[in-house]
């Protein structure tokens, strides 16, 4: 598996860069250091200056020459200087180039320790990606390296599109040799959502559970349940995480085919959580060579 990290010489990018080499160090998995240099041109009253481009590349060069450091060792890492117009646009290309299987950015250094704020980049990725995106919360470098991925929970829904976030929780999970939880969130205060709702969020969940265990796993650990409260926010906040979780849900059904569009329940949801964010694009698929794995 392949995880593309954007990097920043800031501590935003240094927290995408920890969380890409804890999902690194799973057997097999290569990491990608990207950074995106500006490519677009000069204003026309503004002459080329050698002296300044050489310079400017010799510290973008020194950037990713430090970002390795930050790397351990053990790690299959590869450096890259992307040109773009944007940084959003040259990440996306950069994956499509790398053939990535994630992306991974850091939130916005406005964020509160421990959760999130969406900046340009991020929301960028949010609304245009074709493949999954991991979002590293604020302070995520504090945490360190060292310490694997210990869960991946994946919240699952009744709506169409939840075949893909469910392979793609699969996968992550074999990935980092993880266990997986499904969980559904039901928020009591919402029109109709009352005992009876919840009763069927319990089978359906349920029902995902077994299907997952007949069809899919093969061995690997998986649970599932129902988290509920007056809100998203309090269902998200009334479950148990470790500190080495990451959590995955599907795009909204408002984002084109195979693209990301962040809607209401993940953004409620990262009001609180604690850990880091993977949304996975409307209608995803795994690539052919993983179809095997999933069972498809």
């Amino acid at each position: 598996m392949r995880f593309l990290v954007g990097y920043t010489a800031t501590p935003s990018g240094a927290d995408a860069l920890a969380l890409g080499v804890r999902l690194a160090r799973a057997p097999g998995a290569e990491l990608d250091i990207v950074l995106v240099l500006n490519g677009g041109e000069r204003a026309t009253l503004t002459p080329t200056d050698p002296g300044y481009d050489r310079l400017l590349l010799e510290t973008v060069e020194g950037w990713l020459e430090e970002a390795l450091t930050l790397v351990p060792a053990g790690i299959s890492v590869h450096t890259h200087l992307e040109h773009a117009d944007s940084f959003t646009q040259g990440l996306l290309a950069a994956a499509t180039r790398l053939q990535a299987n994630l992306i991974v950015v850091g939130a916005a250094t406005h964020g509160l320790l421990g959760r999130f704020a969406i900046g340009s980049v991020a929301g960028g990725l949010l609304h245009s990606s074709h493949v999954p995106v991991a979002l590293a919360p604020e302070g995520s470098r504090v945490m360190g390296t060292d310490e694997p991925i210990e869960r991946v929970t994946c919240a699952v829904g009744t709506k169409p599109g939840a075949d893909g976030l469910l392979s793609a929780g699969i996968r992550l999970a074999r990935t980092v040799d993880a266990p997986l939880r499904l969980v559904s969130l039901v928020a009591i205060d919402r029109p109709g959502a009352d005992g009876q709702t919840i009763q069927l969020a319990a089978d359906h969940a349920q029902a995902v559970l077994d299907y997952a265990t007949e069809h899919l796993m093969d061995g690997l650990e998986v649970t599932a349940s129902v988290a509920s409260g007056s809100s998203i926010e309090h269902a998200v906040r009334g479950l148990h995480w470790h500190s080495a979780e990451v959590c995955v849900v599907g795009s909204s059904r408002l984002a084109q085919p195979h693209r990301l569009f962040l809607g209401s329940i993940a953004a409620k949801m990262l009001r609180e959580l604690p850990v880091p964010l993977i949304v996975v694009p409307r209608d995803f698929t795994e690539k052919p060579d993983v179809t095997e794995l999933v069972g498809k």
